[in-house]
């Protein structure tokens, strides 16, 4: 069911009204965010074969899995998660290189790497199939996992990502001559060391529709694990530079038949994916519930507005 299908289901000005009354409701109104002491509290780690994987777990029932943006790590759902425990078994993993997941020094860390570490994650929790609520550099790893494992996802909430021939955006290129210069995790130890400049134009700024809401202690927790050893500082650089090599354009013909119901939300005011992406993903994605697009968000809105992912994933879920 396409886009015009889904909108047809929930027309009607009243209608429409009324169910969002009813998707607050049991999402409960004004539930808090976890703080990072909270979060710090919550982690647990998975053993893999070549990794210890950091990750948040919270509820119960079928298991959600939200991934990351880069250079974030699963901090950034501090606030969808406890809107949505009470419906599902709610995980965020940090992927290798971010956060503070462990990572061999002889792992490969690529995006498809990435795929496959969930993958393993999930055999090791005995879990068979998830919901996945993906961002930014999550939501390319989202398709790749999807494209490879379509059977162990149910529902695919995408929001601004990497998509087809977009990956790495143009505004990447900077970050990537860095990191091929092992340079980039000086940056993040700069910014680290001047919170004021991590809020700014250079740091986490454009990608937030009010950086001034980022504590320190988020700044702290999203970047220290990066610059914590030589290693990490490697590994992160390593990681990003290879973003050169776009794995999506390959796997558009998995995505053209992924089984699995998915909803697109988009943040117009993003600079780094332009919303024509949400359409390619809309057009692509057989089962798409279609685009909600969401005026003056940027690229890391699902932590400025997590009652809007919380919202948009109990709508899918209902499907």
């Amino acid at each position: 069911m396409k886009r015009r299908s889904f909108m047809t289901t929930v027309a009607g000005a009243a209608a429409a009204s009324c169910q969002l009354s009813s998707f607050r409701s049991l999402l409960g109104e004004g539930m808090d965010m976890l703080d990072v002491h909270s979060y710090t509290e919550m982690r647990r780690y998975a053993q893999l074969k070549n990794c210890r994987v950091a990750y948040v777990q919270q509820g119960g029932g079928p298991t959600a899995l939200f991934l990351h943006g880069f250079p974030l790590n699963g901090f950034q759902w501090c606030g969808v998660i406890p809107s949505l425990a009470p419906h599902r078994c709610c995980i965020a993993p940090d992927f290798m290189s971010l956060g503070y997941t462990e990572t061999a020094e002889t792992q490969e860390i690529t995006p498809e790497t990435q795929g496959e570490m969930l993958a393993e994650f999930l055999d090791v929790l005995k879990i068979k199939a998830v919901d996945i609520v993906a961002n930014d550099s999550g939501g390319e790893v989202a398709q790749i996992f999807v494209a490879h494992y379509p059977t162990r996802v149910r529902t695919l909430l995408l929001s601004n990502c990497d998509v087809d021939t977009n990956s790495p955006p143009a505004s990447f290129a900077p970050l990537l001559a860095a990191a091929k210069k092992a340079l980039l995790a000086d940056g993040f130890s700069r910014l680290l060391a001047d919170r004021a400049s991590a809020r700014s134009e250079r740091g986490l700024g454009p990608f937030y529709a009010n950086p001034e809401d980022l504590t320190d202690e988020a700044i702290d927790y999203y970047f220290s694990p990066l610059v914590s050893s030589p290693l990490r500082k490697k590994q992160l650089n390593d990681f990003a530079a290879s973003f050169e090599n776009n794995p999506l354009v390959a796997i558009e013909p998995e995505l053209r038949k992924c089984p699995a119901p998915a909803r697109i939300l988009w943040g117009t005011a993003d600079t780094t994916f332009d919303v024509k992406w949400a359409d390619w993903l809309d057009n692509t994605l057989p089962h798409s519930r279609g685009v909600r697009r969401l005026k003056g968000a940027k690229l890391f809105f699902p932590e400025e507005m997590p009652d809007v992912v919380a919202e948009e994933a109990m709508k899918l879920w209902s499907v």
